[in-house]
């Protein structure tokens, strides 16, 4: 995961942050994408194209959890992972608000949730979001680690 993530750093030239996990957590994947319209322009005012970062871990459980890093705005990087899912509540981790996001999938079934917040910092604002299947600990988790790291500096 680090030398990937400085890689989309220094490509996306977006704030990309890698958390520090415990030990028993494993990365196992990771790729970009642009969201189209995914971004308002401030100074235009325009929707522009965005991009992200995301990368996969493994949990101590066993389970899975991505962590997506990205300029765009909030409704849009969440839909570009799920576009059945709508605010619910929130967490507060470490005195960060995190809005998560729950819905169901064409078959009914509930669909995973996603968290999702907006860091600033040097470089400017990324939304993050975390999904995938493991629990609410290791969300939080995953979720403590991304917002006490410092940005990557882009090469």
């Amino acid at each position: 995961a680090p030398a990937a993530l400085q890689a989309d750093a220094d490509a996306l030239k977006i704030p990309i942050r890698l958390p520090k996990l415990p030990a028993d957590w494993q990365a196992n994947s990771g790729s970009r994408k642009g969201i189209d319209g995914g971004r308002t322009d401030p100074a235009s005012r325009q929707q522009v194209r965005a991009v992200s970062s995301t990368v996969g871990y493994l949990t101590p459980s066993g389970m899975y959890l991505s962590l997506t890093q990205s300029n765009a705005d909030e409704d849009k990087l969440v839909a570009s992972i799920d576009t059945d899912l709508y605010p619910t509540g929130t967490q507060d981790v470490d005195g960060v608000k995190w809005v998560v996001y729950q819905g169901a999938d064409a078959d009914g079934k509930t669909a995973e949730p996603v968290w999702t917040t907006r860091l600033n910092g040097p470089g400017g604002p990324a939304q993050i979001a975390i999904t995938g299947a493991a629990g609410t600990d290791e969300y939080r988790t995953l979720a403590a680690a991304t917002q006490k790291a410092s940005p990557l500096s882009a090469k």
